[in-house]
């Protein structure tokens, strides 16, 4: 079975956002890291060296693929940030 790459990870948020954001998009980050905290009640990990996710969801594919990702999350894309936010019935729980 094919082991998914993004998976959570000790890395420092706040080095991720230093090394990565403009003064503008470290402003965004931070009001999208309060929405997202009051949203999902999950304190910000890295998630692979990218994305900044909350809390977590297990998902399965009808193949039976299963796998692990944020509810929640974003990541800087060159000028841009991209978002997500998971609507799932799925398992959820905060990453350990």
């Amino acid at each position: 079975m094919v082991e998914n790459k993004t998976k959570f990870t000790d890395a420092s948020v706040e080095d991720y956002l230093a090394s990565r954001a403009s003064a503008q998009q470290r402003t965004d980050c931070r009001e999208l890291m309060v929405l997202f905290k009051k949203v999902t009640r999950h304190s910000p990990k890295m998630w692979g060296p990218s994305i900044v996710g909350y809390g977590s969801i297990r998902y399965t594919y009808e193949s039976g693929r299963t796998g692990e990702m944020p509810l929640a999350g974003f990541a800087i894309r060159g000028r841009d940030l991209g978002r997500r936010l998971t609507s799932h019935a799925g398992s959820v729980r905060g990453a350990a």
